[in-house]
């Protein structure tokens, strides 16, 4: 969507097709953050942004054992949002939507699925798409696969894809908020357990860490156990545990850390969780996808323009964001492998380590992985040029 209204506001001609009736999603990941935030203040949005639904998220501070440490603190970071937004997805994607219809090149067709690639001469030549009408066909000089981890486009593209592994899986639900809850976003990391509890206003969304297959043996032990769990590690929230009625209520997150190694051919590009799946460690996939489409349509825009597009121009998105993507990920394995695995495992009582503590005594640290979180690695800036509308 992001790619789209780039390439419109440049005047490129873009149809964008989503599978689905509409943008509502549950459990999607939520969080904009600075670097997405300072993207659209660069559009000239940040106004119509602001006035969305949101929470701001200032501080990221994380409960282990009896002791809570802040360890990433916004309020220094070098742009104009100094805070993550917690929007759900499905009104972040309408807002981009809405701004790209301003524009007469854009259309947005709803209910289309992605079922083949039209292949000639050797370079994808467009899609075809299942509609309630009928078999759509679109044809384009360029095709980009934005469709997340389970991508349809790669799968059929033939794109050799490299599974990095990933050793837990995360089951996402809400319950109701109430007077005299706490107000932050928490990270809670105890013997064998990790939480997570997310500031949504009116309720909470929380994410209980379990081993990679671990769901089956959450549903043996039964919802009334894993009601008991959660009173347990979100004390205030115990008399609403209720809410989770049945399993229904309970989604799994299969976590998936991958990546393609080539993300072109000739004609078409992945991008975001299509090229790369994310962790969902620091809540970054869909500020990297974010900043793959600046990347691309910045590198793109002209080349699409002047009808001399060539895979060469594709594979200098790949080379602009492989870098960060590469280096995110391997942070992201890090954190897996050295702290979510050892955590799941113990059975004994955690104590922060001297490096958190550290966090705790000099403030000051904080602003690193503030900088890393909330700005990442080789941050996009928009290049490409704004049509009259």
């Amino acid at each position: 969507m992001m790619l789209g209204l780039l390439l419109a506001r440049a005047g490129i001609p873009v149809v964008v097709l989503e599978k689905h009736a509409d943008f509502l999603r549950d459990f999607r990941g939520d969080t904009i953050h600075p670097a997405t935030i300072e993207l659209i203040h660069e559009l000239g949005l940040l106004g119509r942004f602001l006035a969305l639904p949101h929470e701001k998220v200032r501080q990221l501070p994380v409960q282990i054992g009896g002791e809570t440490i802040t360890v990433a603190d916004f309020g220094r970071l070098p742009t104009h949002a100094k805070f993550i937004a917690m929007m759900p997805q499905w009104d972040f994607l309408s807002f981009l939507a809405a701004e790209a219809a301003r524009y007469p090149g854009f259309r947005l067709v709803m209910r289309a699925e992605v079922t083949e690639l039209i292949e000639e001469g050797g370079r994808i030549a467009g899609v075809r798409a299942a509609t309630p009408e009928g078999r759509l066909e679109v044809r384009a000089p360029l095709v980009v696969g934005a469709d997340g981890r389970g991508s349809v486009v790669r799968e059929r593209a033939g794109l050799h894809v490299d599974d990095l592994g990933a050793p837990m899986d995360v089951l996402w639900f809400r319950l109701s908020r109430r007077p005299g809850d706490p107000d932050q976003t928490m990270g809670r990391f105890d013997q064998g357990r990790i939480f997570v509890s997310i500031y949504r206003g009116e309720h909470w969304q929380f994410g209980y860490v379990v081993p990679k297959g671990g769901i089956e043996d959450t549903h043996r032990r039964g919802l009334p156990a894993f009601r008991a769990e959660i009173a347990r590690l979100a004390p205030y929230a115990a008399g609403r545990v209720d809410e989770l009625a049945t399993w229904n209520d309970v989604k799994l997150l299969t976590v998936k850390v991958d990546r393609l190694r080539e993300w072109c051919r000739p004609g078409l590009l992945c991008i975001g969780d299509a090229a790369h799946a994310m962790s969902p460690v620091g809540g970054i996939g869909i500020n990297l996808a974010v900043q793959d489409a600046v990347a691309a349509a910045n590198l793109l825009w002209r080349p699409l323009r002047d009808n001399q597009l060539t895979v060469e121009h594709l594979r200098r998105v790949q080379r602009r964001r492989q870098f960060p993507t590469r280096l995110t990920q391997w942070l992201q394995l890090v954190v897996q492998t050295r702290i979510i695995s050892r955590v799941l495992r113990t059975a004994t009582a955690l104590r922060p380590p001297l490096v958190l503590r550290l966090f705790g005594r000099f403030p000051w640290l904080r602003r690193f992985p503030a900088r890393l979180v909330g700005i990442g690695v080789r941050p996009e800036h928009v290049q490409s040029p704004s049509i009259p509308i």
